[in-house]
């Protein structure tokens, strides 16, 4: 019996009649980045990383999602909460607020300073601080009948647009103004009467302490699918075939009068297979994936935007990489 390694392609042998072993030179020619979608706006970006193991891939995915550093709500101080929303709830909420700052310009907290040993006086250097204060009230104008809250009240709803920044010592020379990614994210809904009195302290931090520092909304990838014609396929059957896959993948051209199926886009494809279900389709297609040529969608949650993300997420890769190889050369002398 012949036993195949098959956690990772850079072990010679993981599949029959094919060398993975590792040659730079090999590496070279082949690995590429290719961007095919940046939205600053939607904060969206899909690039194609071509000619690496799927550990490097995956790597790069997990440090996106738990090792680059933001800044968020860690500390809630709360001078009065009359809302229905409890004390903890609401500090909990806040928490998971994405904050548009850099968290490059900022540094992190000691682990002694976190925690019971949080510092008294906050620190530009490590901080941002926001306050909060909204109270409801009558709207004495609002029309007669009417039963919508957002006009019988005012500041019924509290959203992040009632965030005021304060800086702390020379932040105000240094940063732009400091404030949350949207400013339409609900925390609580008023009543009158009611009100909310609060003083936040942000602090930097990454995923793998807390999810709300993760700077992503989603960080994945898929392999390029790939599709081949084994046989043709022409006239009724190459109709049938092109509804098989997702719009785009499969044309029906006529040639010389005859309809052929051909593939136009395998990378719209999903793999869902469905060719398989038609006994005389399954035997005219062979589906497969290029194991080396990974599709990252990267969506940010707008703290950094998302190609500057994988950037950091590659630097830190890279430091991680030169103390693993300074802890070798220590315990080689």
């Amino acid at each position: 019996m012949h036993w195949l390694q098959a956690r990772s392609t850079d072990f010679p042998g993981n599949y029959p009649g094919c060398d993975d072993s590792w040659d730079y030179k090999r590496f070279e020619k082949r690995f590429s980045i290719s961007v095919a979608q940046l939205n600053f706006e939607e904060m969206v970006m899909v690039f194609d990383m071509v000619g690496v193991d799927a550990a490097i891939a995956n790597s790069i995915r997990r440090v996106l999602i738990a090792e680059v550093p933001t800044m968020a709500i860690e500390k809630v101080y709360i001078h009065s909460n009359t809302s229905i929303v409890q004390d903890e709830v609401l500090a909990h909420r806040l928490g998971l607020i994405p904050i548009n700052a850099d968290p490059r310009k900022f540094k992190t907290l000691s682990p002694m300073q976190t925690g019971e040993n949080w510092p008294d006086t906050p620190s530009a250097d490590h901080m941002i601080e926001f306050t909060l204060k909204v109270k409801c009230s009558h709207n004495t104008h609002a029309l007669k009948g009417s039963h919508d809250p957002e006009q019988l009240y005012l500041n019924s709803q509290v959203t992040t647009s009632a965030f005021k920044w304060i800086p702390i010592g020379n932040q105000a020379q240094k940063i732009s103004e400091l404030r949350p990614v949207h400013d339409d994210i609900v925390i609580a809904k008023l009543r009158p009467g009611q009100e909310l009195n609060l003083r936040m302290l942000c602090m930097k931090g990454i995923g793998k302490d807390h999810a709300k520092f993760s700077p992503v909304a989603t960080a994945s990838y898929r392999l390029l699918p790939e599709i081949t014609l084994i046989k043709p396929v022409i006239g009724e059957k190459a109709d049938r075939l092109a509804k098989c896959f997702s719009e785009g993948v499969i044309q029906v051209v006529e040639k010389n009068g005859v309809l052929n199926a051909e593939v136009v886009d395998a990378r719209k494809d999903t793999c869902s297979r469905e060719v398989f279900r038609h006994e005389d389709l399954k035997d005219c297609v062979k589906l497969a994936r290029i194991r080396d040529h990974f599709i990252f969608s990267i969506e940010s949650t707008g703290a950094l935007p998302p190609d500057v993300l994988v950037v950091e997420a590659i630097k830190i890769m890279m430091g991680k990489c030169t103390h693993f190889m300074e802890e070798l050369n220590n315990l080689a002398t």
